[in-house]
């Protein structure tokens, strides 16, 4: 305690605080994942990762065109004639033919029904910094977002830790199938004004995480007029508006502001990535595109802190200028996905674990597991999700680390793993089911029937060597204030 506080005095608030939800079950379950990582072969007994929303059921398709395209790279011996124009410094509106490129598949992943200026594209180091970046330019510290929940744990994080800004929870029910209304944002607004909370904004992501689930039109337009009538910032979330694989289609905000007469678009702003829509994390591309020609100016000044480096811009420059390409990918990873969501859904529904209906975009969807706690409490999701982790040996996110309201709820992502591994995750699953959600070395043998010992884990009884450090037992609501419908 005495280096603690000796910590404190010495360093600055940011590196002292504890607002960068590293203490949340959703970090922890990455922890158990690190420590024993599942392998078909080499590690069948370790511990599946469900927590990361990633999007890699194409990557035979960008490695294809790799290989059929060695002069996108400057690492090649086919391109690396650009290799000195690429190295030497680019200015931080980066590279012209990288911004048309980017602006152009935005179009073309919203349907082409809208456009995207070039020049209102700005970098940075993925939607992390973006989220980010959007946030020092709208908002001072003590200053809010109303966020609607369950929400990304992460933003916790990406909005919050070093901006000094507050999030506001939006509430919505299971009851409405989570369904976000104005209704909704008006009582948060409300609330908040109450506490002498200043908003600022409202953020959404559309579609949505966790819910894997995209908002219509008239929920869109009348959240638009509500930004409008209070004259706070619209900030949409649009990562994921390349990975809907059923009806009803992603809606832009974009292209609701197209359709509304009376619209101040000095309000409204995008955050764009690749991160999801191609399945490339690793490459560190987050967009912030916005209507306002003064945050236009400041993002950019502040893109120097997070800039994609230019040999990333140079190769995705050709590899989404093929619009061959780029229609067959998108395709492709929409059957994908759907056959992988429906796969996994369909073999819970079999032992009678029911998931969010509607779901329609994502790499993820939401799952009850409500019957199965102990009790209706945060506390007992915890219990139940430390028994999933280190015995199910599945890391999925439980709902309190997204804020969410009622206790019971799971994010799984399924998009960041192949078919033999699902078949594996589904198995689990089942024998953990028809166990009552008790550990297999408390489950009743003499009870069991043959065909259901043949569903054993595929893991071991054994505990993990390093079992999972138990997380800060905190209330979903962490966040300063919580409006009640």
């Amino acid at each position: 305690m005495k280096k603690e506080n000796r910590s404190r005095q010495v360093l600055s608030r940011i590196a002292t605080n504890d607002k960068h939800g590293e203490n949340s079950p959703y970090f922890h379950g990455w922890n158990a994942y690190e420590r024993n990582r599942f392998h078909p072969t080499q590690n069948r007994q370790g511990v599946i990762q469900m927590g990361l929303a990633e999007n890699q059921l194409c990557f035979d398709l960008i490695e294809k065109w790799i290989k059929e395209n060695p002069n996108a790279s400057i690492c090649t011996r086919e391109g690396a004639n650009k290799f000195k124009e690429i190295a030497i410094f680019q200015d931080y509106h980066g590279l012209k033919e990288f911004r048309y490129a980017v602006a152009k598949f935005m179009e073309k992943v919203r349907g082409n029904r809208v456009t995207f200026d070039p020049d209102r594209i700005v970098m940075s180091g993925g939607a992390t910094g973006a989220n980010e970046t959007i946030m020092f330019c709208l908002a001072d510290p003590g200053d809010a977002f109303l966020v609607p929940s369950p929400y990304y744990p992460a933003f916790d994080r990406d909005l919050r830790w070093r901006t000094g800004v507050q999030t506001v929870p939006v509430d919505c029910h299971s009851s409405s199938g989570f369904r976000l209304t104005r209704a909704a944002v008006e009582v948060a607004y409300k609330t908040a004004q109450e506490s002498n909370i200043n908003v600022k904004g409202l953020i959404l992501t559309n579609p949505s995480n966790p819910l894997g689930t995209t908002l219509d039109m008239e929920t869109l337009k009348s959240l638009v007029a509500f930004v409008n009538e209070k004259n706070i910032h619209l900030v949409c979330d649009e990562i994921y508006s390349a990975t809907v694989f059923s009806s009803p289609r992603f809606i832009s905000v974009a292209e609701v502001i197209q359709e509304l007469e009376h619209c101040n678009r000095d309000l409204i702003h995008i955050i764009y990535s690749l991160s999801k829509d191609l399945g490339l994390p690793g490459f560190r591309v987050g967009i912030v595109y916005s209507y306002n020609d003064i945050v236009v100016s400041c993002a950019r000044k502040m893109s120097s802190f997070g800039l994609v480096s230019s040999q990333t811009q140079h190769f995705l420059t050709s590899l989404l200028s093929d619009e061959e390409f780029v229609d067959n990918f998108l395709s492709e990873s929409s059957k994908r996905l759907a056959k992988g969501y429906h796969v996994f859904t369909n073999g819970l529904e079999q032992v009678g674990i029911s998931c969010l209906k509607g779901g329609n975009a994502g790499l993820f969807f939401w799952m009850d597991l409500g019957r199965l706690l102990k009790e209706q409490t945060f506390e007992a999701e915890l219990e139940l999700w430390r028994v999933i982790v280190d015995d199910v040996r599945l890391n999925v996110s439980p709902g309190s680390s997204f804020h969410g309201l009622e206790p019971g709820w799971f994010r799984v992502c399924f998009a960041n793993m192949d078919d033999e591994t699902v078949e594996v995750a589904l198995e689990r699953i089942r024998t953990f089911v028809l166990n009552n959600g008790k550990k297999e070395d408390e489950a009743p043998v003499k009870k069991r029937k043959r065909w259901q010992r043949e569903l054993r884990l595929s893991s071991s009884p054994r505990k993990c060597e390093e079992s999972i450090a138990s997380p800060v037992v905190r209330s979903p609501h962490s966040p300063i204030v919580r409006a009640r419908t």
